[in-house]
């Protein structure tokens, strides 16, 4: 499968669901309590993150998608602070919010990294009316590609169904992800979400894949789904869907140090891709891709577009190496998304020798990423004339990008670079040779960004031309022998 990453800021996502506040109180221990025998932490932090519902919009918001959230909270601070850090990550929220009962919160008291205690604070949402939350979702749908209903059994979503056919008969889709045992209200979703063992309480133990499948294939009809995504940890997922043969998709993440808000993470970026225009398969995978990367992380997170885009890259192997002007430039968004200084440099490389080498060595350091950009051929051809290139323009960018110093190779058919210069926009310009920095090609154009241009030296008795003379000599006077 060639992975395509979708527009996800054209793709909108409606999360329907339980939001609710995790609360984290940090400080140091060193003593114990003159009154129980317990710890006393000094509390000299205070955190505040979105959770549930909330973190799965923060998720879609992360993916640069528009996002809209409608939950149920109390009228209280922790609402207040749900919503000021929602809506500054991007999300648009619609709270229902209720008198005398309190905003969902979990608060965690941890000291040295180490969680003590957790406090819930926690009530039925009596006082909802189905009706409510119905009424604010109809009126975001049109302007929706997907929605989610995120379901943590706190009471929030009390008539699953009408949600489901409100989304459905606009043919939008509805992905679910499932708790509690009784699956039989998610009838009709487009797909459910649910991990191994929620899957297995609810059809069964499986032994095997065969009967993973089977059962997940008696699943999707009895409940009229168009298809089940099971999370399966390290085993990664399995997608199951109606008349289509399964699809296993392997675990992505190379270290997992914390699994949670993992099942957020891959609802959030199924629905976005699906909503952005994706297949289902692309769409999952994708999903499998971002779990791999939220597990690395400490504590419930989020995806970034450069994150998931780096390791799609990396996927198709454009990480480095030779690629088109476009895969620079995508490549070139995410290594400045993480703070990384790019050096380009330019000429035809004809022959590879001692000389680019140690020159190629030497540009590299003046940043973290070097892009080697090539004449092409006809253009080598103008500049050196007849008689050259002696290799293709495919050959010597398979060359140059087996050196360890290159990062990209790219090749441009103008006799200058000065076009791919205006659009790379690279943090040093380097050129080699005996030239002035007012002799570089390009020069103006890096300092008119507010750029940097350096001339570095090859090494001494290295001359393509010359080589290619002395090959010439050598060979005629064999021929006049």
């Amino acid at each position: 499968m060639k992975l395509t990453l979708p527009r996800f800021d054209q793709a909108r996502v409606l999360v329907i669901g339980d939001v609710m506040l995790d609360r984290y109180w940090h400080g140091g221990t060193s003593r114990i309590s003159p009154e129980a025998p317990v710890p006393v932490v000094r509390v000299t932090q205070v955190e505040d993150r979105p959770g549930g519902a909330g973190n799965v919009a923060l998720n879609i918001a992360s993916l640069g998608a528009p996002a809209w959230l409608v939950a149920a909270t109390g009228n209280d601070e922790a609402a207040d602070s749900l919503q000021t850090r929602l809506e500054a990550a991007g999300v648009y929220c619609d709270f229902a919010r209720l008198e005398n009962v309190p905003t969902i919160t979990k608060l965690r008291v941890m000291s040295q990294h180490q969680q003590l205690i957790r406090l819930d604070h926690e009530e039925d949402f009596a006082g909802l009316s189905s009706d409510i939350l119905e009424d604010k979702s109809a009126a975001l749908l049109e302007n929706v590609g997907a929605v989610i209903l995120s379901d943590y059994n706190k009471g929030t979503l009390q008539n699953h169904q009408q949600l489901i056919k409100l989304a459905r008969t606009q043919n939008i889709p509805v992905l679910v992800d499932p708790k509690g045992t009784d699956f039989e209200r998610y009838r009709g979703a487009t797909i459910i979400t649910p991990n191994l063992s929620e899957f297995e309480t609810v059809v069964g133990k499986c032994n095997s894949e065969q009967e993973l499948v089977k059962k997940g294939q008696k699943l999707l009809a009895d409940l009229d789904l168009e298809a089940l995504l099971i999370t399966r940890s390290e085993h990664g997922m399995t997608l199951i869907r109606k008349d289509e043969p399964e699809l296993h998709l392997p675990a992505r993440a190379r270290e997992v140090f914390d699994v949670t808000g993992a099942g957020d993470t891959v609802i959030s970026t199924l629905a976005t891709s699906l909503a952005a225009g994706s297949d289902l398969p692309t769409a999952a995978a994708l999903a499998n891709i971002a779990a791999g990367i939220v597990v690395a992380k400490l504590g419930t997170a989020t995806v970034s577009m450069p994150e998931l885009r780096r390791e799609v890259n990396s996927e198709l192997g454009v990480e480095r190496g030779v690629v088109s002007k476009e895969q620079l430039l995508v490549a070139l968004e995410d290594a400045r998304a993480h703070g990384e200084k790019i050096v380009f440099t330019n000429g035809c490389f004809d022959i590879v020798h001692a000389g680019h080498v140690g020159y190629l060595e030497q540009a590299r350091q003046q940043g973290d990423r070097l892009v080697l950009a090539i004449n092409g051929d006809a253009s080598v051809k103008r500049l050196k004339g007849e008689g050259r290139p002696i290799n293709s323009e495919d050959r010597r960018m398979i060359v140059l990008a087996g050196l360890e110093a290159v990062d990209w190779v790219v090749c441009f058919e103008e006799d200058t670079p000065e076009n791919l210069l205006r659009d790379v926009k690279p943090d040093v310009l380097v050129k080699g040779g005996d030239y002035t920095i007012d002799e570089v090609v390009g020069a103006p154009i890096v300092y008119e960004y507010g750029g940097d241009v350096k001339v570095l030296a090859f090494l001494d008795n290295c001359s393509t031309t010359a080589i290619v003379e002395k090959i010439r000599k050598d060979t005629s006077s064999k021929e006049s022998a």
